[in-house]
């Protein structure tokens, strides 16, 4: 029998989330004009938190890796593959019983909008820069991890994980 990992899983916090094995995204950064810019998708509305900004990223499949379900969520949703990227530092925002993994990754190639594949759970992708993001709605867990976050995009490659 296969355990399917789709489902809401509620974790030692009381909230509620998607992906019962956990979930992973990428946090696609470049360094652009006026500081660094990131790849951020637009969510759909009918998925949950629509209509903010938020990384790539999904629900785990039971035993796969952070960084795996991380390339295969930015496969789905936004058409790039493991050898557009070069993966970086991971950080693990734990809830207790259910942990969301952030794959930190810079662009191998050119990725511009116009080029990528978008599937249905985006309305649409942008190149934001990082000192901006206050100003469009984040997805609230890309909101709450952004202060953890934005040291690890200056980080040389062998930086560790963080774990919160």
């Amino acid at each position: 029998m296969v355990f399917s990992t789709d489902g809401w899983a509620t974790c030692a916090l009381g909230h509620k989330h998607w992906g019962r094995a956990g979930a992973a995204g990428l946090f696609l950064h470049r360094d652009g004009a006026g500081g660094p810019e990131v790849l951020l998708q637009h969510r759909a509305l009918w998925s949950h938190h629509g209509g903010t900004w938020g990384t790539p990223g999904g629900a785990l499949h039971a035993r796969e890796l952070p960084h795996v379900g991380a390339l295969r969520e930015v496969r789905e949703e936004l058409g790039l593959t493991a050898d557009d990227v070069v993966l970086g530092p991971r950080s693990v925002d734990d809830h207790g019983g259910w942990a969301y993994t952030t794959v930190l990754a810079r662009p191998a190639r050119p990725i511009e909008v116009r080029d990528l594949r978008l599937d249905g759970e985006s309305d649409g992708a942008a190149w934001l820069p990082l000192a901006e993001l206050h100003a469009v709605p984040l997805h609230p867990g890309l909101a709450a991890s952004l202060d953890r976050l934005r040291p690890l995009i200056a980080a040389p490659k062998e930086a560790a994980d963080t774990r919160e």
